[in-house]
């Protein structure tokens, strides 16, 4: 059950044994959750190891449907397909649209069904990874579930998380989710091409990212303009240099 909204977990194969949650379920909500969190954290745990282990630098991808994150990703999987060699994990409830498009790139791509489920968990994506050769990946991307709220709960493993929030979405967003926004380390703001047709004030949503959690990076970017890509190209060459570098 997922702490902020009560979706049920979902099931799906194991090459592993489980505790059975079920079993010893306490019965007090807060010791639900505490064991939910725990057992998501280990997963997460084992997943960093690995990540470092190969220098894999990996990213979060958070956002409330239709922010444009699988855009911003075909654009970004296109760009540097030169440079950096990509993997790519989809989280959806249902279909693989998303995969597929990413496939599309010549990118490696894996889609997790959620089914009921409104967020990926760290148990989920080590799965994932069995679908790749990760010695051929410098950069993975995690694409999570369309939803502002409960993926900011949840520790993948990842380097860092991201959320993206388009300017037709209105820039109170991080004063109303701050969970998701004091969680993530960076910030895009997406479809700047439009801000001409749309009452956004990119100021204050600025300030109030800031407000919440103060410090967190922002990129201003458009994948039609292609306007504010090179500094988001650049941040990410940078990260998986660093990431590599760690691991040598």
């Amino acid at each position: 059950m997922c702490i902020d909204c009560g979706c049920g977990p979902t099931d799906h194969d194991h090459h592993h044994e489980h505790d059975n949650l079920g079993a010893e379920t306490p019965r007090k909500t807060i010791s639900v959750e505490e064991d939910i969190l725990s057992k998501n954290n280990r997963f997460a745990a084992e997943n960093r190891t690995l990540f470092a282990r190969m220098g894999i630098f990996t990213l979060n991808l958070m956002s409330s449907p239709g922010s444009g994150k699988t855009t911003l990703l075909e654009k970004t999987l296109v760009d540097l397909k030169d440079e950096i060699r990509f993997a790519v994990l989809e989280g959806d409830q249902q279909t693989t649209n998303d995969a597929d498009r990413i496939a599309a790139t010549g990118t490696p791509a894996h889609q997790i069904n959620t089914g009921a489920g409104c967020h990926l968990d760290a148990h989920m994506v080590g799965h994932g990874l069995e679908y790749f050769d990760l010695d051929r990946v410098a950069l993975l991307m995690i694409e999570n579930v369309g939803n502002l709220v409960c993926p900011a709960s949840f520790d993948l493993g990842e380097d860092f998380k991201v959320s993206l929030l388009s300017v037709t979405e209105g820039e109170d967003k991080p004063l109303k989710y701050p969970q998701m926004f004091r969680a993530s380390d960076i910030m895009l703001i997406n479809k700047i091409d439009l801000l001409p047709y749309v009452r956004f004030d990119m100021a204050k949503c600025r300030e109030y990212a800031e407000r919440v959690h103060p410090g967190i990076k922002i990129f201003e970017v458009s994948c039609y303009s292609s306007e504010g890509l090179e500094p988001w190209y650049a941040w990410l060459k940078e990260q998986v240099k660093e990431k590599r570098k760690s691991k040598d």
